[in-house]
């Protein structure tokens, strides 16, 4: 039987006649799009025109703010998302406020007037705001000014109103995540010539385990309708605010391994999900010891850092959906998470703690010497098997990265080649030109993905791959084929460790000559 060209065995038309099969041309384009689900403004002067829990694609900071609102949530994700990867394509999902929410609340107080003229400097959610002062005002005076120019910065997530020297903000929407916006006075400091006016003293509430500044903001989005707008659609990267456990249960059931998660044989629909955590070490510590999905990775923010954990959030998937997309195995230690501010230095982490922390189930992060916070661990919420015994399988993103990649290149070979062909056992007589495929056939262009795979540095040890790996014909289907496929997946250079094992002087030899090696 001669090759199958795809002409009827019964056209007897002549002559020439030609069909066209790019199933061996083509190669795997990921085009890997990322996600990120935030609250927006539905009413109001500032009013995006996005509609509720429905998926739209963002091609600029621009158009976000005109889909969800000025000072919105999911604008300032845009934004901060946009500022580390501005060639992404990026999706978003609008949530509505929760419907029994409350919104947060805090103070200001200005609590002595001026004496000598000057500038107040205050950081709303790591947003500036300076407001000019006369050394003739009064507390009152200056209150009502500092709520004036909170509500002249439309892009601010609160609004403001003052009485009595006391300044009451609002965050513009309803939810748990209200409680995580910040106030602070003179972040940058006297060097910076950031300091109060002689005799202006102004009070805020510190941070403490529940909240940055604002308090009393209940509630979370529920997520069905946003999840159910989304399944049919792949994303690698999501990126979101929201850390309640109820929250992150939903998204690790959607994006996990169980029968109906995105990591499933049914959906192969690979991603991750990544979000932030404030909260002082000890606490941080008793959470993170709680948590355990191996698709949700959590960055640990200090309780002092301006920017808040929508913004921590979306410069983080940024960052890590621009770097996978390069190369999914490489870490993404020292990546610079650009517009979002950190921690003043008396207020960070140590080094101890940040390793208790990602020994703890969070990713970390540090300050780059130019003042920008940086990704020092990629980790995941991955701590435990299911039989509650420590395990590193998901304990990094680079894993789940790399698979993805791999898999879908795989699927990717598999069906493009294999897409109508008969399956007989290996050692099986057929003609030349027969749309037909073996075991060993199926092994030598799964040796061939895995060479290249080498070769592009995403796994290693081709020898114990090839000696591990089968493929075999169902023993009870001669339908289907199973394979083992054991990849090692290329590690990375996370830990350099030296022995500083020095002399003062080196014991010369037996000659009398010191002993020298020639390189």
């Amino acid at each position: 039987m001669s090759v199958s060209t795809g002409l009827p065995a019964n056209w007897n038309v002549p002559l020439f006649w030609a069909t066209v099969d790019g199933s061996l041309a083509g190669n795997l384009t990921q085009n890997q799009p990322a996600l990120l689900v935030g609250q927006y403004n539905s009413t109001g002067a500032n009013a995006g025109t996005a509609t509720a829990n429905a998926l739209v694609a963002v091609g600029s900071p621009a158009l976000g703010q005109l889909l969800f609102g000025r000072g919105s949530m999911l604008t300032r994700m845009v934004n901060a998302f946009f500022k580390v990867n501005p060639n992404q394509l990026l999706y978003c999902i609008p949530v509505p406020d929760p419907g029994a929410g409350a919104a947060a609340t805090g103070t200001i107080t200005i609590a002595t007037a001026p004496t000598a003229a000057g500038t107040l400097f205050i950081y709303i959610a790591g947003q500036l705001v300076q407001v000019s002062v006369a050394a003739t005002d009064t507390v009152t005076i200056v209150a009502t000014n500092l709520a004036a120019a909170i509500n002249a910065a439309v892009d601010l997530p609160v609004t403001a109103a003052s009485s009595l020297g006391v300044v009451t903000c609002t965050c513009i929407w309803k939810g748990l995540t209200g409680n995580d916006i910040t106030c602070i006075p003179n972040y940058l400091g006297g060097t910076a010539g950031q300091i109060f006016p002689l005799g202006l003293t102004v009070t805020v509430p510190p941070p403490s385990t529940t909240n940055a500044w604002l308090t009393g903001g209940t509630g979370a989005p529920t997520f069905t309708t946003a999840i159910s707008n989304i399944q049919a659609n792949q994303f690698f990267y999501v990126g979101m605010p929201y850390n309640d456990s109820a929250t992150e249960a939903v998204w690790a059931t959607e994006f996990g391994f169980g029968a109906t998660g995105r990591w499933s044989f049914s959906r192969q629909q690979y991603g991750f999900v990544v979000n932030s955590y404030r909260n002082d070490f000890a606490d941080a510590i008793t959470r993170g010891l709680s948590t355990n999905a191996p698709v949700i990775s959590s960055m640990a923010i200090e309780q002092q850092a301006p920017s808040p954990i929508w913004e921590w959030a979306a410069a983080y998937c940024g960052l890590a959906a621009n770097a996978f997309q390069d190369d999914p195995a490489r870490p993404l230690q020292t990546l610079e998470m650009l517009g979002v501010l950190p921690a003043q230095l008396q207020f960070r982490f140590s080094q101890a703690q940040l390793n208790n922390l990602t020994n703890s189930g969070f990713a970390i992060q540090a300050v780059a010497p130019d003042g920008n916070p940086m990704i020092l661990r990629e980790a995941s919420q991955y701590q435990l098997n299911s039989f509650g015994q420590a395990d590193t399988a998901f304990a990094l993103l680079t894993t789940l990265a790399t698979l993805a990649f791999l898999l879908s290149d795989l699927k990717s070979a598999i069906t493009t080649k294999f897409a109508r062909v008969k399956l007989v056992p290996d050692g099986t007589a057929y003609g030349p030109g027969q749309a037909i495929v073996t075991p060993k056939t199926i092994l030598g262009e799964l040796i061939a993905r895995f060479i290249i795979a080498q070769f592009n540095g995403l796994v290693s040890d081709v020898t114990d791959f090839t000696n591990n790996l089968v493929v075999q014909i169902d023993s009870t289907n001669p339908n289907r084929v199973n394979v083992l496929w054991p990849p090692q997946l290329a590690g990375a250079l996370r830990i350099f460790s030296v022995l500083a094992q020095f002399r003062l002087l080196f014991q010369p030899n037996v000659s009398g000559a010191s002993t020298s090696i020639g390189l």
